[in-house]
């Protein structure tokens, strides 16, 4: 008898591991969310007072409240970030793959 663990394959498929269109479209929203991160991060860092009730718990919970509010923010497009990511890794900005401005090396 072979149990249900067993009888999945140990290697991911593509589409599984977020290979195609889809990994680049995740792996440029991941990025898009990281930025997002980092604007957050600077923007409480820039409090203008002392927090009365601040301890480490509660800015482990701001942090993670940060990365969830990031990585959904990401997920809705909105910024512009993960599509210039994805055109520029698609080679559609600046017209690269289709033989630039002529300007190369012969």
């Amino acid at each position: 008898m072979t149990s249900p663990i067993s009888s999945v394959s140990a290697t991911p498929t593509p589409a599984a591991a977020g290979g195609g269109d889809g990994g680049l479209r995740k792996a440029a929203e991941a990025f898009e969310a990281v930025i997002l991160r980092q604007l957050m991060a600077s923007m409480r860092q820039a409090k203008l007072g002392d927090d009365i009730l601040g301890s480490s718990a509660t800015d482990n919970f701001r942090e993670m409240a940060d990365a969830r509010t990031a990585d959904s923010l990401a997920a809705m497009r909105q910024f512009g970030i993960a599509d210039m990511v994805e055109r520029q890794f698609r080679g559609l900005a600046g017209g690269a793959a289709a033989g630039g401005s002529g300007g190369g090396v012969q």
